[in-house]
């Protein structure tokens, strides 16, 4: 099992961080289209999701499956969504993302972002020591494995 990449979004759509780890295969694109088409789908899956379901969506969306990948979702209340691809084999993971984001445990984006001064909401991660400490926190998760098949 491991992680192949995360994707940070603000409200806007904007990619705040991107970071990749056991990630295979390119897009053949470039990283900005990538953005663009990974933001328009989870805008899509998320419009279908309310729309189809004929049970209330408090959740929303929480994860899509392929045959190759599994797709991760958390949203915050402020907009902020936190998308993770991983393989088949990872449980699901909003309780990570939550993590990632939150202040319970570590607390990596609003400790090292929405408190620091020097980092502008809205723009494009700049933090080190932000990049830094996700790194850690993702290569120290269970189901992490540097040599994914």
């Amino acid at each position: 099992m491991t992680v192949h990449n995360l994707y940070i979004f603000d409200r806007n759509g904007s990619c705040l961080h991107y970071g990749e780890w056991n990630r295979k295969k390119q897009a053949g694109i470039s990283k900005e289209e990538e953005f663009k088409l990974m933001y328009g789908m989870l805008f899509s899956i998320r419009s279908f999701c309310s729309k189809m379901s004929p049970l209330d969506m408090k959740d929303g969306f929480l994860t899509f499956q392929t045959s190759k990948y599994k797709l991760h979702y958390y949203e915050t209340a402020t907009g902020i969504k936190i998308i993770m691809n991983t393989d088949l084999g990872v449980p699901n993971a909003k309780d990570i993302l939550h993590q990632i984001y939150s202040t319970v445990s570590m607390g990596l984006y609003v400790e090292y972002i929405v408190k620091n001064p020097l980092c502008v909401l809205g723009e494009q991660l700049s933090s080190d020591l932000f990049s830094t400490r996700l790194d850690l926190y993702i290569r120290a998760l269970p189901f992490f494995s540097p040599r994914a098949a």
